[in-house]
């Protein structure tokens, strides 16, 4: 297809040329997978055969775009329609998301607009009905945006399931993935099925470094607020700024900050992911039209979202994953021919050294990723329930259908009937229950038992299970909704507590059906509300770089004078972790014997190891009082020296332990209530109501106890066994710790070492509310510190 005259008129009339990797996608005859750099051009490559197609309207739905955030759907079709008005082009657009009027999503069933704009959710639900093959029949393109971010989770193995049924129901689909630079894109390619990869220019490197700062980070915490003045200064230095923080608790609180020592007024903004709908939109409005000077955002502002305006990105905080902060630098001067301009703010010592590494990363396109495995199997549970609900299927058909979505290309016949079975009766030990016969099979095809059930299915589609949030709104008739907080969170709150939300301080007043009611108190320090937002582990490869930059003094040079010096003493007064060594360290302080074990392997992973060491070392009489657990280290307090770890450190023994652990731990109930809600076997929304966290809870608590005591290998209770350990837990990474280990160094100390001071100060860490406590947090500080040895 070579580019009509009309669009060659349109680029040029806009200062541009096309870029090769447009063309190629216009050219392209099957799947193609564009890996582009951020302001490369990658959304219209996507759409520019679509736009050209279109120049004849055929009737029907032609293009369906799906993306992972519903802001990014308001931001293509606004970029869309420049194009589209420019270029006469007679055709409609719209949005499909969980925010579209209820009369619009009905219309769309019976008159689809040319190009639909949706998320994986929604695409989902649409498949459900059964006006499905007359909606998607006409399909002919589908453009997958921001693809990489999508396959990092289940909502990328819906989507796949999403698009296989597509292909079905369209034989002569063309999918378009579009991606940011990835590590494996051969990889990515198989996620969509099978895709051509199309590399465009990856264009000139960024203009990234560490941000100069007045004060030095400090030896604990992650809140980075040391470095909010020199913040201010590149604020008011740039056209605009983006500033990225890792969780949602942490940007409400760095905005606090900044906004307390904002003196010159500057317009900056908040978003984040637990903010109300409007009060987002707002914020994304505000930066569309130039009206910000920064905002603070989490991962909300990943994603392509274009505000050309935006000449600078700071993260604050290590990047926990060198692919994430290329998109985050990415979000910087959006153009292809312009280097993005990004500067690192590390919130305490440990954090220098990663970010130093990170940056190594960045600068040799070294990016990190790992392989999630096959595709999970409560997600084909949900998928088989929801196909049902279109109409009846046939088994051998489905799987066929199944087996061509990337992430289930070796699924195997077995487990496609033990979740077949489970979406039709609920297996062994539930078939007794009418609740959970769901399927039944009559002249030879599956269909749904009582059709009914459609509607409490549609209802309950999805892979994301969050904590139950519950709205906060101003107190009155009417009152601004301000966001949400965790059910847990305002369970424990009492009539005046204060808490922090939306970035400002208000007080508890009362919680009626379901909606916690405040009053603005600016005046008091907040209780901080807990959000479930993003609790980051730093990257397998990220951290096999930091153990090899500490463990090399020779690669020291590159890091700031204050911390080579606190890594020299170290060396002198025990010794450097590094790559083949596990390094660990006992001490007494204060009447208690520590243990430090510095593994590098991540939060989830050292946290879990906490749990099983410490379990062995109460068998073994040491009496463990408690441990603390960070991306790089590993510190148990106990009554009894640890002189030998090995014993403790037995892979074997390990595996045994996890194993009873997880048979009694919570952990293992957490994840067995999320598989239920994703596999169908939980509804939580239920016409007219919605069941809170805790009464979901409680029902999958007894369904777990049932199903271990009568049903030990039911389908569910191995999904979660493979979900607590791959998830939450992380032991592949324990096990890929001690794989790398040829020998264990073990140093009995008379006092506490350079590398495990901070770990004390994070023990012991409280919020620092005011000045006062900060000095006080700085004397205890200084005064670990020369405990070690480091004086300045």
């Amino acid at each position: 297809m070579n580019l009509p005259q009309d669009f060659q008129d349109w680029f040029a009339a806009q200062g541009w040329q096309p870029h090769p990797h447009q063309i190629d996608l216009l050219n392209a005859t099957g799947d193609s997978l564009l890996i582009a750099p951020t302001g490369g051009g990658k959304t219209l490559a996507g759409f520019l055969p679509s736009l050209v197609e279109l120049r004849d309207p055929p009737g029907g739905l032609h293009t369906l775009y799906v993306s992972p955030l519903k802001a990014l759907t308001a931001d293509i079709a606004r970029n869309l329609s420049r194009p589209v008005a420019d270029l006469n082009l007679k055709i409609r657009i719209e949005d499909r998301t969980g925010d579209t009027r209820s009369s619009q999503r009905a219309r769309q069933r019976i008159d689809p607009p040319d190009i639909l704009l949706t998320t994986p959710e929604s695409l989902a639900l649409m498949l459900s009905y059964e006006q499905a093959p007359a909606i998607f029949g006409s399909l002919r393109r589908v453009v997958l945006d921001e693809l990489h971010a999508l396959a990092e989770n289940k909502r990328g193995d819906q989507l796949m399931l999403c698009l296989s049924r597509l292909k079905a129901l369209a034989p002569r689909l063309i999918v378009t993935g579009l991606s940011a630079t990835v590590e494996d894109p051969d990889r990515l390619a198989r996620f969509m099925g099978s895709a051509t990869v199309i590399h465009a220019d990856p264009g000139p490197d960024p203009d990234i470094a560490m941000l100069p700062t007045t004060r030095p980070a400090p030896w604990a915490g992650g809140g980075g607020h040391y470095s909010v003045p020199d913040v201010l200064t590149e604020v008011a230095r740039a056209n605009t700024t983006i500033i990225f923080i890792n969780t949602r608790a942490q940007a409400e609180l760095f905005f606090q900050a900044i906004w307390a020592a904002n003196d010159a007024n500057l317009p900056i903004g908040l978003h984040h992911g637990s903010l109300s709908r409007e009060a987002r939109q707002r914020v994304e409005a505000a930066m569309a039209a130039g009206e910000l000077r920064a905002v603070v955002a989490t991962g909300s502002l990943d994603l392509g979202i274009d505000w050309g305006s935006v000449d600078l990105v700071i993260q604050v905080g290590a990047p926990k994953n060198v692919k994430r902060l290329v998109q985050r630098i990415g979000r910087a001067n959006h153009r292809y021919n312009a280097p993005s301009r990004a500067r690192i703010v590390p919130a305490n010592r440990f954090e220098v050294i990663e970010c130093v590494a990170a940056l190594q990363a960045v600068r040799e396109r070294d990016l990190d990723g790992d392989d999630r495995g096959p595709g999970p199997l409560d997600v084909l549970c949900q998928h088989i329930l929801l196909t049902a609900c279109a109409g009846p299927f046939d088994a051998d058909d489905l799987f066929r259908e199944v087996r061509e979505a990337g992430p289930y290309r070796n699924l195997d016949r077995e487990d496609f009937d033990a979740c077949l079975d489970f979406a039709a009766t609920g297996g062994y030990a539930l078939r007794a229950y009418d609740r959970w016969q769901r399927l039944m099979l009559r002249d030879g095809l599956w269909r749904l038992r009582d059709p009914r059930a459609a509607r409490d299915l549609r209802m309950n589609i999805g892979t994301i299970v969050e904590a139950e949030m519950l709205k906060v709104r101003l107190r009155g008739r009417g009152g601004t909704p301000l966001g949400e907080v965790e059910e847990s969170f305002a369970s424990s709150l009492v009539r005046g507590d204060t808490f922090l939300i939306g970035g400002q301080t208000v007080r508890y007043d009362a919680l009626r059906e379901m909606v916690v009611e405040v009053t603005r108190q600016p005046t008091k320090e907040p209780r901080i509300a807990v959000y479930s937002g993003l609790k980051l582990a730093t990257s397998t490869q990220l951290s096999h770089r930091v153990l090899a930059l500490v463990g090399d003094p020779a690669a020291h040079a590159g890091l700031p004078e204050d911390t080579r010096r606190w890594l020299a003493l170290q060396a002198r007064v025990s010794t450097l972790p590094r790559p083949g060594v596990l390094v660990t360290e006992s001490f007494e302080h204060h009447g208690r014997w520590h243990f430090v074990l510095y593994g590098f392997a991540g939060r989830h992973a050292l946290q879990t190891l906490g749990l099983l060491m410490t379990r062995t070392m109460e068998i073994g009489g040491l009496g463990p009082i408690g441990f603390l657990a960070t991306d790089y280290a590993l510190l148990i307090t106990s009554l009894d020296a640890v002189t030998d770890p090995a014993p403790l450190l037995d892979l074997d023994g390990l595996r045994g332990g996890l194993g009873d652990w997880l048979a009694s731990n919570a952990v293992m109930k957490r994840t067995f209530r999320n598989v239920a809600v994703i596999s169908g076997l939980i509804q939580r929304n239920l016409p007219g109501q919605r069941k809170s966290g805790r009464q979901a809870t409680f029902s999958s608590d007894i369904l777990y106890d049932t199903l271990r005591r009568y049903d030990p290998d039911h389908l569910l209770l191995r999904i979660t066994a493979d979900e607590a350990r791959r998830g939450l837990v992380d032991f592949d990474r324990i096990e890929e710790m001690l794989g790398r280990t040829d020998r264990i160094d073990h140093r009995m100390l008379d006092r506490v070492s350079p590398l495990a001071a901070p770990l004390m100060l994070e023990k012991g860490r409280v919020p620092i509310a005011g000045q006062a406590q900060e000095r006080m947090a700085e004397a205890e500080a200084a005064a670990l510190m020369a405990e070690a040895g480091l004086t300045t």
